[in-house]
């Protein structure tokens, strides 16, 4: 059990705030380099396929560390680990504001990406702390830093790499690192929940081989081809080291994933609706700020500038942190799963707006919004949904787990979108351009993964308002 002394925090508004800014900060590492991409090809002197491994290499290290980061919080500490995490943040933001080469930058995202462990491990940390009254709502909050800092990511970089050198930017994020490092240290108490237990270090081994092989084969299909032997030959090694790392976890006692509990139905379908959920919110924020950047010569594209096109985003940004806490009080009231619900149907809502508006800058911005509000509801409750039907001893991992499901969806997102858009193109004076047709098969298939997100978390039982205090493991 938690310590008294912990739940009891003195300043618990401060430490719910300095838990929201920590996500928020590593969540911005997902898209910080990506208006920068272009200027990274110049500067550096490589090409476009060398330098898209800088986006790569976070995607593979925040799918990587959440699971065993959150594991190794669960037994030895979830401050302990979270700091460590924010220190390899930090690390990497100084390795990409010293580097001039490609190779120093991909270490550099690497080291930012293992940052993306902070929101599981600071969700353990808030149903550890804080009365189950609220946790519900704070872990709503923290829950939806990750869609909130993904968005912000875009135009803050824009902003800042318009006046100033792309260095800039790792300075700032190894700042906002340092200052989110100083307010985890000052006001996240330590906890006595360490069920302790021995490190699962083959499990672990087992579970990085699987997923870095079935992630570079998502992330470089495209590029390398879907039938080439080096994707194809990734995709079976992912299965082959899979299938053996889950008899693994099944036989020994202390495995880095409980993959007992996750086969439990109710969390098996709440993962699968995560893993949806994060590839239709993606695509909305990867392909906004590009449409209205288009040429005007394309008949549908606005001629909008790097900044502007970000700055499109923010809307969505600042809804999705305005409706979590909304989210949070219906869940609190009626519980976690009537949000989820209503927050995918307005996404479906969302595209099948932008099917039908995509050529009008307002509505486009609407449609990002409405897109946005909708994705804050399940960001924000999914977590209490899944809690209902995990141990408390499992937290950490359980939403390491969860993470890494939004992690894997957006990046079969990512793929899916720069096939579509590479596959359906149009001449404009001499150089080639999405098709709007594109965009629009981007909307309508975001549209149809909601739906399907919807579909398959309906049947999860819904065990009441709120987290439950000590759910049993099925």
């Amino acid at each position: 059990m938690t310590a008294p002394s912990a739940r009891s925090g003195r300043h618990p508004r401060l430490l719910v705030a300095a838990m929201a800014f920590a996500g928020v900060v590593t969540a911005v590492m997902q898209t910080l380099v990506v208006p920068l991409l272009p200027t990274f090809i110049a500067d550096l002197h490589t090409t476009h396929e060398t330098v898209s491994w800088v986006v790569t290499a976070s995607l593979i290290a925040g799918a990587v560390s959440t699971p065993v980061l959150g594991r190794l919080g669960d037994m030895y500490g979830r401050r302990e680990v979270m700091v460590g995490a924010l220190v390899c943040l930090m690390a990497g933001s100084l390795v990409g504001a010293l580097s001039s080469h490609v190779l120093a930058l991909v270490v550099s995202r690497a080291f930012q990406g293992v940052a993306l462990a902070v929101v599981p491990l600071g969700i353990g940390i808030l149903r550890d702390v804080l009365p189950p009254e609220r946790a519900a709502s704070s872990s709503a909050l923290m829950s939806t830093t990750m869609g909130v800092g993904a968005a912000v990511g875009v135009p803050l970089t824009s902003l800042i790499a318009r006046y100033a050198d792309w260095h800039a930017v790792f300075w700032m994020s190894g700042g906002l690192g340092l200052l989110a490092l100083l307010l985890v240290l000052a006001l996240v108490p330590r906890t006595e929940t360490r069920p302790g237990g021995r490190f699962d270090a083959p499990g672990t081994l087992g579970l990085v081989v699987a997923l870095v092989c079935f992630l570079v084969a998502v992330s470089r299909g495209n590029t390398w081809g879907w039938t080439s032997p080096a994707v194809l030959g990734l995709f079976a090694a992912s299965l082959a080291v899979g299938a053996v790392w889950a008899y693994h976890e099944t036989r020994v006692p202390d495995p880095i994933v409980q993959l007992r509990s996750m086969a439990n139905p109710a969390v098996l379908l709440t993962n699968l609706s995560t893993l949806l959920i994060g590839f239709s919110f993606f695509a909305n924020s990867l392909v906004t700020s590009q449409l209205v950047q288009e040429p005007v010569e394309t008949g549908y594209g606005l001629g909008l500038s790097v900044l502007a096109g970000g700055l499109c985003m923010l809307p969505a940004s600042v809804t999705m942190l305005l409706f979590s806490p909304v989210a949070a009080r219906i869940a609190a009231a009626r519980g976690p799963k009537l949000p989820v619900v209503c927050g995918i149907v307005l996404m479906v809502v969302g595209y099948m707006l932008r099917l039908f508006t995509s050529e009008n800058l307002v509505l486009i911005i609407v449609g990002a919004a409405i897109v946005g509000i909708g994705t804050a509801f399940p960001y924000s409750t999914l977590p209490a949904l899944l809690m209902q039907h995990v141990p408390r001893a499992q937290t950490g991992a359980a939403n390491g787990v969860n993470v890494l499901m939004r992690a894997v969806g957006q990046a079969v997102c990512s793929a899916v979108v720069a096939a579509v858009l590479a596959g359906m193109t149009v001449e404009v004076g001499g150089t080639t351009a999405p098709a709007f047709e594109a965009y629009l098969t981007t909307f309508f298939l975001a549209g149809c993964v909601a739906v399907g997100a919807l579909l398959v978390v309906l049947p999860v039982r819904d065990r009441g308002s709120g987290i439950q205090k000590n759910p049993q493991q099925s």
